[in-house]
């Protein structure tokens, strides 16, 4: 039994708050990494309200999630496969999800040097468009079926089974064109096989698959309509095993939990700041397939602001939050260091006060811009193109030294 306030710490409603105990700590002086110049602000709610202008004139902006990659070079990939599929609606649901979670589970950093060449058309994609562009492809090729005969499908068996070789045939790794973590990807993915299978009443009795949450979940569905932190906490609680560098506490795996001394409280929580940002972009990518299935899915700014290099670059780059001393955006910092966590609750924080600010800019309200569609209009390719005119290569102000599953 999991203690109660460790328990707490799942949910999103712990990491936005924890977070702004952070920001109030950074506020009053006490922090000896960073100070915040309030004014700056309104800088960046003009530079993201100008990039997602550009970007999306009409302002029909879709959510932040892992289906924008998988039209890398205006190529509409996933509809191609879709149009070929011969299942109903919850079905194809079901392999939304499935193929979402393997995809996101890969998307850690790709490194400079690997490219993906897609034969079909031709396009060479690198980075995270073109780990989730190979990934959909090894999927189509039924690489994470044990069953040939149902290959559009990501199963417990076959992750359990996946080795480094096939990953690295999939996605053309060579000595040419290495791929950073491979290693890692495998582990991860036979980690969650292996949860999975663990936890039928969450993936399913029979192929036990990532798309099980859908059969889980509907019921829990009033109406049609299921909160967006439902299926956060279903996912934290069903893949907690799965992170390799997760934070322990009494026996209890947390996953992406840092330490930070701004969090006082009586109990063994004190000290604990949650973010679970790879849980949060897995639970942004599941809101098209659960909507596939006619599930409303609300609430969605229970959620935060994904606390990774693109989103905290931003808030830096633009002079929101103010290093002490000068950075050195080549030496990479340990994930779990006090600075980086702060770095990290900072920019939940303060995407909270940024959206308001964009909004109005926008002329939309919080409905028809919650932070899904900030981070995709929005924050996070405001933070890559900055990043690219500051530093060549278009690296993070602060470097991170991590395994990929927090990043």
């Amino acid at each position: 039994m999991i203690p109660p306030e460790l328990a707490a710490l799942r949910s999103p409603h712990a990491v936005r708050a924890r977070s702004h105990s952070v920001l109030d700590h950074v506020q009053a002086g006490n922090s000896p990494y960073f100070t915040l110049d309030e004014g700056a602000l309104d800088t960046v709610a003009d530079y993201v309200a100008e990039v997602t202008r550009r970007a999306y004139p009409t302002l029909d902006i879709p959510y932040h999630s892992r289906w924008r990659h998988f039209d890398a070079g205006g190529v509409a990939r996933w509809e191609a496969l879709a149009a070929r599929l011969e299942a109903d609606p919850l079905e194809t649901a079901r392999i939304m999800v499935d193929l979402a979670v393997a995809s996101v589970l890969l998307d850690a950093g790709a490194g400079d040097a690997w490219r993906y060449h897609e034969a079909a058309t031709g396009l060479t994609v690198t980075r995270s468009e073109g780990l989730g562009v190979a990934s959909l492809r090894m999927f189509e090729a039924g690489a994470f079926s044990s069953d040939p005969s149902v290959p559009l499908r990501v199963d417990a068996q076959a992750l359990i089974g996946l080795d480094a070789t096939t990953l690295a045939r999939h996605f053309q790794v060579g000595p040419d064109n290495p791929l950073v973590g491979l290693e890692g990807r495998v582990a991860l993915l036979n980690r969650l096989g292996a949860a999975m299978a663990a936890r039928p009443d969450l993936f399913g009795d029979g192929a036990t698959r990532p798309g099980g949450l859908i059969d889980a979940l509907l019921p829990q569905a009033r109406l049609g309509r299921l909160p967006a932190a439902r299926i956060l906490e279903a996912l934290l609680d069903g893949l907690s095993s799965i992170w390799p560098a997760g934070l322990v506490v009494d026996g209890v795996v947390l996953g992406d939990v840092g330490r930070h001394p701004a969090i006082v409280v009586p109990d063994r929580s004190a000290g604990l700041v949650p973010f679970h940002k790879l849980s949060q972009w897995l639970t942004y990518s599941l809101l098209e397939p659960f909507e596939a299935a006619g599930v409303a899915v609300v609430d969605l700014d229970d959620l935060t602001a994904l606390p990774e290099y693109r989103n905290g670059g931003l808030l830096v780059d633009l002079g929101l939050i103010v290093p002490r001393a000068p950075v050195d955006p080549a030496q990479k910092h340990p994930v779990d260091s006090e600075m980086i966590v702060e770095w990290r609750a900072l920019t939940v924080a303060l995407m909270d006060r940024l959206a308001d600010r964009v909004r109005e800019r926008l002329g939309l309200d919080a409905a028809a811009f919650p932070l899904a569609k900030l981070l995709q209009g929005g924050t996070w390719t405001a933070g890559r193109q900055i990043a690219a005119q500051k530093r060549p290569g278009g690296p993070p102000p602060i470097a991170i030294d991590a395994d990929g599953t927090v990043f």
